[in-house]
């Protein structure tokens, strides 16, 4: 254990020592061709090397070439940096190495504190057992519609997991123009199929269009079909839409439909000033899906599904062979009868030390902070004259354009970002968005400063030269 404790000392350093250059370092560069050889050509060696070689290997070919999240300036997708208490305590979570499908240790009771804090900061119900950690939102949506398919299965009189879907009237699922890719993927695995997912029109503010959600439904139960579930969006991915959440719950609640609530990104937005009222309605749906390692910086992966009757998922998933079987354990059973890992890794750990740091003043702190960074960059867009604003900011993404010219806008903001990346000193991506190519900026570093965002709009204009 010596090498172990020198060489974890070395690791510790690196570490520190990493996340403390960051900002002085360019946000992203492209990987070196000899690194890029290195890390995607290597042999397996025949003998074993020291824990010090190793760490020789990652200072020099892979702390080099992060993804560039952990940066101040770093606007791409929705991914953040790290939170120094979730780095501090993964190699604990390591050490121990457990399961946490179920058993009488410190994962999964740990996991139901987690799971209850998470409810609590949005103001979703929790029952008892209502709810687990996923590796991230596309695994937690597979679960919420797993349990709503069962549910609308045996309210039919039918049970969806003995009998699959064969024979039976197809069921449609729901989702917004602006609704992420895990819905559809879910479906698709869950054999709903992609034809029976439903997208509904967005309107002006990029939010579900509710009157053509409920003809839909509508038209479906004329032609036979299945109406079982509409998801809803708590802040979209591409501008940070948040639907008219309490309308579609109206809407599942006339039609029995089981209400699903995106909130992977968006969710803890219901934390800023003034953004409750968007809001209204998160809390009446039967399932909620949001992200730790996304807003709150948990290092990736972490998702949690929430769910209002944790019997549902219970229901959809319950597969206890007799190798496994728990005579101690409580009424809820095990983690594992809720979704479809068995063994689970100890993702508690961190997310409960990342919001036991942050506290829930921490927290809304940080999503203040960076909401009101997308604020301030949409109103200096709006005062520039070269730059669009494409939509209205709702949570902490600012989704907009650059516009020096009257033609080509398309071509040169699709060139844009990665022109911008190339540069080193910011990063943001793109998306479209109304049929427009666009820019979209995602503040989630509590480091960001309002000149970043001065420094952002300036490179891209002289990205912008050379396109």
């Amino acid at each position: 254990m010596d090498e172990l404790s020198t060489a974890g000392a070395r690791a510790a350093a690196l570490a520190a020592g990493h996340l403390a250059g960051v900002a002085d370092r360019p946000v992203w560069r492209p990987v070196p061709d000899a690194d890029r050889a290195w890390l995607s050509g290597q042999e397996l060696p025949e003998t074993g090397r020291p824990l010090e070689d190793l760490l020789e290997d990652a200072a020099a070919r892979i702390l080099p070439n992060p993804m560039g999240n952990g940066h101040p300036r770093f606007f791409g997708w929705v991914n953040s940096p790290p939170s120094p208490a979730g780095v501090l305590v993964e190699p604990l979570a390591a050490a121990l190495n457990p399961s946490c499908a179920g058993g009488d240790h410190a994962g999964p009771l740990l996991e139901r504190t987690v799971v209850r804090w998470l409810a609590e900061l949005v103001g979703f119900p929790h029952p008892p057992g209502g709810g687990l950690l996923t590796s991230g939102a596309s695994m937690a949506t597979i679960v919420c519609l797993a349990a709503a398919r069962q549910r609308a299965a045996r309210a039919d009189g039918w049970d969806a997991r003995e009998d699959g879907l064969s024979g039976r009237p197809p069921m449609v699922a729901y989702v917004s123009a602006e609704g992420h890719s895990c819905l559809h993927k879910a479906a698709q695995l869950l054999g709903v199929g992609a034809r029976n997912v439903r997208v509904v029109p967005v309107d002006a503010r990029h939010r579900m269009d509710v009157a053509a959600l409920r003809a839909m439904v509508a038209e479906d139960r004329a032609a036979g079909l299945r109406p079982f579930c509409v998801a809803a969006s708590a802040g979209t991915v591409n501008s940070g839409a948040v639907d008219p959440l309490d309308a579609v719950a109206d809407v599942a609640a006339e039609h029995g439909l089981w209400f699903h609530v995106d909130g992977a990104y968006g969710a803890l937005g219901v934390l800023a000033a003034g953004a409750a009222p968007r809001y209204a309605g998160m809390e009446r749906a039967d399932s909620l899906a949001l992200d730790p390692h996304k807003w709150l910086g948990v290092p990736v992966g972490c998702g949690c599904a929430l769910l209002r009757d944790p019997a549902a998922a219970r229901a959809a998933f319950s597969l206890v062979p007799a190798y496994l079987v728990d005579d101690h354990a409580d009424d809820l059973g095990w983690f594992s009868e809720y979704g479809p890992e068995q063994t689970r890794p100890f993702r508690a750990l961190k997310t409960w030390a990342t919001l036991s740091h942050l506290g829930r003043q921490g927290v809304t702190r940080l999503v203040e902070h960076t909401s009101g960074l997308a604020r301030t960059l949409a109103a200096m867009v709006e005062q520039a004259p070269d730059f669009e604003l494409l939509a209205p900011v709702e949570t902490s993404i600012t989704a907009f354009r650059h516009t020096p010219r009257e033609d080509g806008l398309d071509a040169l903001n699709r060139a844009l970002p990665v022109a911008l990346q190339r540069r080193g000193n910011a990063f943001l991506t793109g998306t479209r968005l109304g049929g427009r190519d666009a820019l979209r900026a995602c503040f989630l570093h509590p480091g960001t400063t309002e000149d970043d965002l001065t420094l952002l709009l300036d490179e891209l204009r002289l990205a912008a030269k050379d396109l």
